[in-house]
Order: structure tokens, then C-alpha cells, then sequence
């Protein structure tokens, strides 16, 4: 916001709520915002973005996270939203058979991979449904694996080392990228192979991500709101998708784990943690 010429106590007042990975807290921080009357919203899962829409069909609604706007109902299409909201999507959901491809090129024999999920997040029950499909063409077993609460979590890994999971997929979830050190760490502490879509997984101490760059995508957020400050009506903002995909691999945690990172990812990694 700053680079487009906006400075917090001058012309932008901004209202921070965070739920801390308590989803039933967004109804009340909605219900707030829209008391406040605000002249946007910005909110960053399914599970937010639903909150405030049930809570106003005034004040424009900036989603960001979202794989599949259009089937979880938030625009009528991606060309032409139509209503309040709009706003930048990602690949979350669809880049979920990737991570299978990657994480089996790299751990010889996999055979069971288990998924990291939040249960109440659309986007990763159309990601594990992607998954699954992909599994079975491959002859992978899938083991899904759920958490709402760092306790859960904790849970979670002790299941996938019951199970002897082979590898791991942390689906994209404004909660779980929250706790990638956690994840991070409970992964290296059970050796346990990871890919994410986020490169903030990998500089946390993760095997791999392949996905798009949270940072572009909340650049490409504030664009949405200096657009509707001068004027524009979400309804008419295409929702974008992302372009450009980056994987990040972490040299240091592959060689702990013995593992040999394919030439093929290698040369085409943006960049190789060492």
C-alpha cells in the first residue's frame, strides 16, 4: 500500500483482527468490520471470506487464497465477479497432484503419503479429493490427516509415524502456514519428507514447496483496494490467477533426511537453500 502511495495515519486507517487459527471467531470480527463501515475488507481464507459475505453484500470484500472462488460460491465467474467480492486466486487446490509427482521423484519407493489438512477449509477438501485421484493412478496409498489447533497437529505427526508415512503434503491453509515452523519441525524431528506450497515452509526448515509467492499475491491485493479507493466496484475486478510458480528446495534438510534431489528439480529450482 505504501508503494501505491498510502501511509497508515494519513490517508489509510487499517482494522487488524486476527482469529489465530479459531475459525469461529471470523462471523464476530465480520460483524465488527461491517459496524465499523468500512470502505473495504481484506481477508485471506474460504473460511473468512464466507464470514464476511454472509455479513454484508455492501462493503467490497477482497479475498486472497482462494483456489476455486466460483465453486465455493464467493463470484459468479472469474471474468465477471458480479457481486462484492473479487480479488487474487491461487493454484492451491490444483497444484495438490503436483506435490504427489514431486515428493515421489524424490523418495525412492513411496508408498504412503500422508496429507496435512484443515478439515474446514473448501479448498483443502478439493486438494486432498485432487490428491487422491493422482494416488491412484500412481499406486500410492494416502493417509489424510487433520488439524484446526497446534495440539492437533502435534496429533496429526504421531499418526503419520504410527502409520509409517513415507512422505508429506501440507495443503495451503491461512492456520497451517501459520504454524510452519511447528510443521517444520515436527517433520525434521520424525524425518519425514515434506512439500508445501509455500517457499516460508522451506526457509523454516521444510524439504520442498512449489506454488506461488505469498508475497506477490498480497501485492496483487493491495492493488484490488487502491482500485475500488478510486472508485472501481469489485463486481467488475476479474479475479486473477497467478502466473508464475516458484519451487524452493532446502539442501540442508535433504541431506539430513539422505536424501538425492533430482537434477530435474534442481536446475529448475528458484532457489536451493544450502
Amino acid at each position: 500500500m505504501r508503494e501505491l502511495g498510502y501511509a497508515e495515519g494519513k490517508n489509510l486507517t487499517i482494522e487488524w483482527r486476527f482469529a489465530d487459527g479459531k475459525t469461529d471467531r471470523m462471523p464476530g470480527f465480520a460483524a465488527e468490520f461491517v459496524q465499523l463501515k468500512l470502505d473495504a475488507i481484506v481477508t485471506v481464507d474460504p473460511v473468512g471470506i464466507s464470514a464476511a459475505q454472509k455479513a454484508t453484500a455492501t462493503i467490497p470484500i477482497i479475498m486472497n487464497g482462494v483456489s476455486d472462488p466460483v465453486g465455493n460460491g464467493f463470484v459468479q465467474s472469474l471474468a465477471h465477479p458480479g457481486g462484492n467480492i473479487t480479488g487474487p486466486s491461487n493454484f492451491g487446490a490444483e497444484l495438490a497432484p503436483k506435490h504427489l509427482e514431486m515428493i515421489s521423484s524424490v523418495v525412492p519407493g513411496l508408498l504412503l503419503v500422508a496429507v496435512l489438512m484443515n478439515p474446514d477449509s473448501t479448498t483443502n477438501r478439493a486438494g486432498l479429493k485432487g490428491v487422491e485421484a493422482a494416488a491412484q493412478k500412481r499406486k500410492v496409498k494416502i493417509l489424510p490427516v487433520a488439524a484446526r489447533t497446534p495440539q492437533e497437529i502435534e496429533h496429526a505427526f504421531s499418526l503419520m509415524a504410527r502409520q509409517k508415512a513415507g512422505g508429506l503434503i501440507v495443503l495451503r491453509d491461512g492456520f497451517l502456514n501459520q504454524q510452519r515452523r511447528q510443521i517444520a519441525e515436527l517433520a525434521a524431528k520424525n524425518r519425514l519428507p515434506t512439500i508445501t506450497g509455500l517457499r516460508e515452509y522451506v526457509e523454516a526448515g521444510g524439504l520442498m514447496s512449489y506454488g506461488n509467492s505469498l508475497t506477490d499475491q498480497y501485492r496483487r491485493v493491495a492493488t484490488y483496494v487502491d482500485k475500488i479507493f478510486k472508485g472501481a466496484k469489485p463486481g467488475d475486478l476479474p479475479v486473477e490467477q497467478p502466473t508464475k510458480f516458484e519451487l524452493f528446495i532446502n539442501g540442508k534438510t535433504a541431506k539430513a533426511l539422505g536424501l538425492k534431489i533430482p537434477q530435474s528439480l534442481l536446475i529448475t529450482a528458484e532457489k536451493v537453500i544450502e
